[in-house]
């Protein structure tokens, strides 16, 4: 367990109106931070005022991008509870990261921990408008100060947090996608696998085409022969052709989303057939064209489910589902987040609760 001291701020900030929140442009007023040196382990963890670090310009992490990230959320319940969703899924997936980004890992009992400590303190940023949430942002950045492409020896553990609403201003309401031909976002045998910052630099062109043509996000296909569908700008993918759920295999090169894992045990629950395989962009028009692809939806932290209603592939438009959200996707998106925000009972042990 680790021993966690408390520095609390001596200029708390005005809290924000619920309306203003947006995603991701506003912060708590405390952190979380502890480093790492090889041969001593993780020392020192502390939460302390939200503010700027100092790292020396030769900083691995600025020269060769060695970073990993996590994102999830706290949620306040009706009765003014708070409650995580599926923390140790994070912890997991993030030493997954580090191992492949040869950054040190933390144990998941510490990593929990450091979260729970920092929303305590933290309690009165969460939310409790509709649609609300405190999203948290754990990540470990290499800090050794001197060049040179090497695993890290030398290394910072930090969490922050941002109240948030909506992660898209459309809300709910379905999306335009468009099919990215030319970029990709990752390959077999690469870092697709890992949460990590260069996964995501490597999208920001694409999306900025796919924003400059009015669409929300482009869809991902492989890397190797370009024709199988894998993510939705930073989200996993589902599709229903006819009364199957597909989506596309962890082959390597996409992301294990937690909430994925949690769509899939929630609909085979419920009786639904959900495949896990590769799945072609010549199916996917094949199946918008003959009327059997119902739905399809991303899905994420960040934004829970978000239907596609328009999918741009070359000159073609297709939309789906007459470009409203189908009955699964608002099913899933109903029963995830009566879960997280404890509206609805947790049959599966997903809930953490905080305080």
């Amino acid at each position: 367990m680790l021993d966690i001291k408390i520095e609390k701020t001596a200029c708390p900030k005005e809290k924000p109106e619920s309306s203003t929140l947006g995603f991701g442009k506003k912060f708590s007023d405390h952190m979380f931070v502890m480093e790492y040196k090889e041969g001593e382990g993780w020392k020192n963890p502390r939460i302390i005022p939200f503010g700027n670090i100092s790292l020396s310009p030769a900083s691995t992490v600025f020269h060769y991008g060695a970073e990993i990230f996590e994102g999830m959320k706290a949620y306040r319940t009706p009765e003014g509870k708070i409650q995580l969703f599926r923390p140790y899924e994070n912890a997991k997936r993030m030493n997954n990261s580090a191992e492949r980004i040869c950054l040190p890992e933390i144990p998941e009992e510490d990593f929990v921990q450091a979260l729970v400590e920092l929303v305590k303190l933290e309690a009165d940023w969460v939310p409790s408008e509709p649609e609300t949430s405190l999203y948290l942002r754990p990540f470990t950045i290499a800090n050794d100060p001197f060049l040179g492409v090497h695993p890290a020896t030398e290394a910072i553990f930090m969490i922050i947090a941002s109240p948030v609403g909506s992660y898209y201003k459309e809300g709910l309401n379905p999306v335009s996608i468009m099919i990215e031909t030319e970029d990709v976002r990752a390959v077999r045998g690469g870092t697709g696998y890992a949460k990590c910052g260069g996964n995501y630099g490597a999208s920001l062109r694409a999306g900025k085409k796919a924003e400059e043509k009015g669409y929300s996000q482009v869809l991902w296909l492989d890397g190797v022969e370009r024709k199988y569908i894998e993510e939705v700008g930073a989200m996993n993918v589902m599709f229903m052709v006819g009364d199957e759920v597909i989506t596309p295999a962890l082959t390597g090169s996409i992301l294990p989303g937690i909430t994925r894992k949690s769509c899939i045990e929630l609909l085979r629950s419920r009786g639904y057939k959900v495949t896990e395989r590769q799945f072609s962009l010549d199916e996917l028009k094949e199946a918008c064209e003959n009327g059997t692809l119902k739905e399809a939806w991303g899905c994420g932290t960040a934004a829970v489910v978000s239907p596609i209603g328009k999918l741009v592939i070359g000159d073609e438009t297709y939309v789906i589902n007459n470009n409203e959200i189908g009955a699964v996707t608002q099913e899933l998106y109903d029963t995830l987040t009566g879960i997280q925000w404890g509206k609805i009972e947790d049959t599966f042990g997903w809930v953490y609760p905080v305080v």
